[in-house]
């Protein structure tokens, strides 16, 4: 679904707008690796080279997108006690209803994430109508990690989630009843049978097709009925492997540029996709790889790092 305003096409899957967080001290989070098999040690105990690593890392990855035509709000953070604040769509998202929600966060350390300039800057340059605020759920031990605890079919109104321990089935229930989505949840693991930590790191919804690793998902029944869902949406299926999933090959976001709609994901993800793979994502969007091996260090790749905006601009 695309409506033209002021020249650029504008998708309500794909929008052309994001936040992005440039960290000063980023490092992989210690309290983060106890769930997440995505996570690897660095090779070297230079932090500081790490932490330089990663901001350049954050802002050529902004460059890539302006070049684009996506506008990039970029927000610093230059405190020590917020390792993975580098990957903001965990504790927000934006509605195209106006609609702002915060997430209560599993891992302690990331709660201190939440920013109030960040809320404050989108009521301020956005259409906000109601902001929903899920963060005391943390007081009960319930979690749901944002737009990667969840992949949003934003056009359809349908919202799928992997079981975990950042994706609390009541949470996940209560934010479809708030706005309005068809909840799918399901089991999604591999093949050591360890829990995908994230939705979004084995699942990428875009326009008119879906990424998606199947063979992770044991129950049979799940698997059909989330395939059914994806097909009477009129996706086009692509199936990954699980090995490509551990090369963040889903890990990956639909934004609309001013040359219309680009898949933006990882160099490391580009590299272990298939030739065949790769021309049938073309039919539908231009391919746009961004190098960001540093920061995958800590379990999340480009996906993570960008905080689609589905506001209206005031």
């Amino acid at each position: 679904m695309f409506i033209d305003i002021h020249g650029i096409n504008k998708s309500i899957q794909a929008p052309h707008t994001v936040i992005m967080v440039r960290p000063h001290n980023f490092h992989p989070n210690p309290m983060s690796a106890q769930d997440n098999g995505f996570q690897k040690k660095p090779s070297h105990d230079d932090y500081d080279e790490i932490a330089k690593s990663a901001y350049k890392e954050v802002s050529q990855a902004a460059e890539i997108l302006e070049a684009l035509g996506i506008t990039v709000h970029i927000f610093e953070d230059t405190g020590s006690k917020t390792p993975d604040s580098v990957f903001p769509n965990n504790w927000f998202s934006t509605h195209d209803d106006g609609k702002i929600v915060t997430y209560p966060m599993f891992v302690p350390n990331r709660r201190n994430e939440r920013r109030k300039d960040i809320i404050a800057a989108l009521k301020s340059n956005y259409e906000v109508h109601k902001i929903i605020d899920y963060s005391a759920m943390e007081q009960q031990n319930i979690f749901l990690e944002g737009t990667g605890a969840m992949v949003l079919d934003h056009a359809n109104r349908i919202a799928y989630a992997a079981r975990s321990k950042r994706a609390n089935p009541s949470a996940f229930q209560q934010f479809c009843t708030d706005l309005n989505y068809q909840p799918i949840m399901f089991d999604a693991q591999d093949k050591h049978g360890t829990a995908v930590y994230h939705t979004n790191v084995m699942m990428c919804i875009a326009n008119d097709f879906v990424l998606i690793a199947p063979d992770m998902l044991p129950n049979e029944k799940e698997r059909k009925e989330v395939l059914a869902s994806l097909e009477n949406s009129g996706k086009e299926i692509i199936t990954l492997s699980e090995e490509q999933i551990f090369q963040f090959s889903g890990n990956a976001i639909e934004l609309t540029g001013t040359n219309g709609p680009n898949l933006i994901l990882s160099q490391t993800s580009y590299e272990a996709l298939h030739n065949d793979q790769l021309e049938r994502i073309s039919a539908h969007a231009h391919l746009q790889p961004i190098d960001v091996k540093t920061i995958e260090m800590a379990g999340g790749s480009i996906r993570c790092m960008i905080a689609a905006i589905h506001l209206r601009a005031r």
